[in-house]
């Protein structure tokens, strides 16, 4: 073919030019011959009638023998190439090697070349894989289906069209007759050549190129069909000027395709803002009530809901190296379990969920709520996305607090300085704790405690020191009477961590590839790195923008006892300022009362209308071998009465998750125990402040009244510790009272 066309473009400017000088003759012979007929014989010149009429039948003579010398070559020559391509396809269709896909899509021609006449139709090399080979000598390489354009086929006719058409000469190319035609390189038709296809097109391996019958292509409209089979194969050969067609290494890596920008839904029946507990328990009780609600939770975490007290609990004991990428854990009972509440197959995408038919949930990862326009019932997300609501949730949570002094100490002791919240906490904590030789924990609190002692064990295995200072007198000194706050303390040291009591910290400095902490009574401390775990600030930076209220005592948005902060908000959570109908004005920074809080939310924003009168519990556990779980005000400073016994290996935490199945401890809990307890008839030993506390309960009062309840290393009696709350009562015997949760019994 490619033979073909050179010579028919050597013979194009001559079969024009003598198109036209013959078309110029003839005209002048016509108009010569007219003029004769009316001029008398006898005027007539010596010369040959009609202005030299011989001389013009002999040049048409000539041209016309051109003319058809050229047709009679090009038919011979088309005829031949149509033969051999027919033959090729046969033999090509015949072999038993891997057969090319079977069908390709249609792709525009090339801008800068005249595109074939029927004629001329031949196999076209394409760039997806299906490359031939200029000579038999030269190896064939493959190109990469997604960068490359390929090159449009054009049907190639029958042999009887072909035989139809053999006497006309070939057509003149698509573009001006005066102009030349010219091919567009390789290297161009690439970048030119436009994609139209929908679908990708599938790489053929390297060993079935050669092999693999090439696909003659109709429009695009019409399917893809094989030209018949013939006797004869052909071999494609380029011209010599034209580059071979190249293609890149088989290691080179793909280009990813761009993906299309992600189109968010313009508005949410049920709009969650936070990604943390208490949305996923709203989101999860407005299905409940409305299975075909579509709820959609923004977080400003790259993370699906996830819960967080496995990040200072059990993922510090798992044996697996790779627990910071899996982040499933076993728990003290031994059962496997993923952090996540549930995997991403359970939600719906967020472009999806305008359209998703029976309603789901939908998280939106990466962004952050910054305004909130209460009357026009809309959020303005940090990348100026707009989503309106009908009713919506906050659950914004809290930011941990750090001390003043570590952040007025530069940027060389904030970047040593950890505090420990999200998942990219504990993965960040993880890794400084395998390269440094010392950490100190700041706080006395349950994380701080917690984490202390879940780096303590490591501390044994590659030696690396755990220090642990708090302003207080004993471990968890807010929360635990002095007694046992001091025995705690102790049980802490065991775990290998050293306690730096009443510690009150003055200055921070980076010195000597070291942080020097320097405390109010001039005792000083060296380490490599700082945890900060120093309590949680609730965060409200809605509250302006919406014009919500906030508590000035114990921070958060208030909220009444239906958790509502207007007509169509709730706010539940860590953030939620709450008044409970038995215990006044709080707030609860707890795994517990997130979730009971949310599901409470959600059922209110379905219409339920219920107040909160449950008690959420919250709990610790200092490794496998001690916890305690507590409900209402736990306060050291509150008038406490403690009743202990003998603790067995049934009162641990390990023992708990195995009775309950489930290391969160507070998903076994129900409300619906809120019954009056029955009392042991076993007699009750009174045990207060012993040296030894395997087990008991710790009674906190307000005006004679239990206003809250710690159970040390007894689990499963919640609802009755809930119902001795709720009552409100006043009790002459507290020992009485202790019977109820049958610690005297093995």
């Amino acid at each position: 073919m490619l033979k073909c066309r050179a010579v028919w473009r050597k013979l194009a400017p001559l079969a024009r030019s003598a198109s036209t000088q013959c078309r110029h003759n003839v005209k002048t012979a016509l108009n010569n011959g007219r003029r004769q007929a009316f001029v008398p014989a006898t005027h007539m010149s010596t010369g040959p009638a009609g202005g030299g009429g011989s001389e013009n039948t002999l040049y048409v003579v000539l041209v016309g023998a051109a003319c058809l010398g050229g047709g009679a070559y090009a038919y011979m020559t088309v005829r031949g190439d149509s033969k051999r391509y027919e033959e090729r396809i046969s033999e090509l269709a015949s072999r038993s090697a891997k057969e090319a896909p079977e069908s390709q899509p249609p792709v525009a021609p090339e801008p800068e070349e005249a595109a074939p006449t029927s004629e001329e139709s031949a196999p076209v090399a394409e760039l997806s894989g299906e490359t031939e080979s200029a000579s038999a000598e030269e190896p064939v390489t493959e190109v990469p289906a997604e960068p490359a354009a390929p090159v449009v086929e054009e049907e190639l006719p029958a042999p009887s069209e072909l035989e139809a058409t053999h006497s006309e000469p070939p057509p003149a190319p698509l573009e001006s007759a005066e102009e030349p035609v010219t091919e567009t390189p390789p290297e161009a038709a690439e970048q030119a050549a436009p994609v139209l296809a929908e679908e990708p097109v599938a790489e053929v391996p390297p060993e079935a190129v050669e092999e693999a019958p090439p696909v003659v292509e109709e429009a695009a409209e019409e399917p893809v069909t094989e030209a018949p089979p013939a006797a004869e194969p052909e071999t494609v050969q380029e011209a010599p000027t034209e580059p071979a067609v190249t293609s890149l290494p088989e290691s080179a890596p793909a280009p990813e395709p761009v993906s299309a920008p992600l189109t968010l839904p313009s508005h949410a029946p049920y709009l969650l803002i936070g990604g943390g507990t208490a949305s996923f328990a709203a989101a999860r009780s407005i299905r409940a009530r409305d299975p075909g609600a579509k709820v959609l939770i923004v977080t400003d975490e790259p993370n699906l809901p996830y819960m967080r007290p496995p990040l200072s609990k059990e993922l510090w004991f798992s044996d697996d190296p790779s627990v910071t990428e899996t982040l499933r854990f076993k728990q003290w009972n031994g059962k496997e379990r993923s952090i996540y509440f549930q995997p991403s197959s359970f939600y719906v995408k967020p472009e999806e969920l305008t359209s998703a038919e029976n309603g789901g949930v939908a998280v939106l990862t990466g962004k952050k709520v910054i305004q909130m326009d209460v009357r026009g019932n809309k959020v303005k997300l940090d990348d100026d996305t707009e989503i309106s609501y009908d009713k919506c949730l906050i659950g914004t949570g809290g930011v941990p607090r750090n001390l003043q002094v570590i952040e007025k100490a530069g940027d060389e002791v904030m970047n040593r300085t950890t505090l420990f919240r999200k998942i990219e906490d504990f993965k960040s904590l993880d890794n400084v704790s395998r390269n440094v030789k010392s950490i100190t924990i700041i706080g006395g609190g349950f994380l701080g405690s917690e984490l202390a002692c879940a780096l303590g064990r490591r501390s044994s295995e590659t030696g690396l020191e755990v220090i642990q200072m708090f302003p207080e007198k004993g471990n968890m000194g807010k929360v635990l009477p002095e007694y046992l706050s001091n025995w705690t303390t102790e049980k802490v040291k065991k775990e290998g961590v050293r306690i730096v009591p009443e510690a009150l910290v003055k200055s921070v400095a980076f010195k000597e590839d070291k942080l020097e902490i320097l405390l109010k009574d001039g005792r000083q401390v060296k380490t490599d790195h700082i945890v900060a775990a120093v309590g949680l600030e609730p965060n409200v930076d809605l509250a302006k923008s919406a014009g919500l209220e906030v508590d000035s005592d114990f921070g958060g948005y208030r909220v009444n006892a239906e958790l509502q902060a207007r007509s169509n908000i709730w706010v539940a959570g860590d953030a939620a300022c709450f008044y409970d109908i038995r215990l006044g004005r709080r707030r609860v920074e707890h795994h517990d009362h997130a979730v009971v809080s949310g599901r409470l939310a959600g059922e209110n924003m379905t219409g339920a209308n219920k107040p909160y009168w449950h008690q959420s519990m919250f709990w610790s556990d200092l490794g496998p071998d001690v916890g305690y779980e507590a409900i209402g005000i736990v306060d050291s400073s509150l008038p406490t009465v403690g009743v202990f016994a003998k603790a067995t290996s049934k009162d641990t935490p390990k023992a708990a998750t195995e009775q309950s199945g489930t290391g969160i401890r507070s998903e076994s809990e129900t409300e619906a125990t809120a019954v009056t307890p029955v009392a042991s008839s076993t007699p009750a030993p009174v045990m207060e402040h012993k040296d030894e506390y395997g087990k008991g309960v710790i009674f906190y009062l307000r005006d004679k009244v239990v206003v809250g309840i710690i159970l040390w290393n007894v689990f499963n009696r919640m609802p009755i510790a809930r119902k001795i709350i709720k009552d409100g009562e006043e009790h002459a015997d507290l020992n009485e009272v202790a019977k109820l949760f049958n610690i005297h019994e093995d």
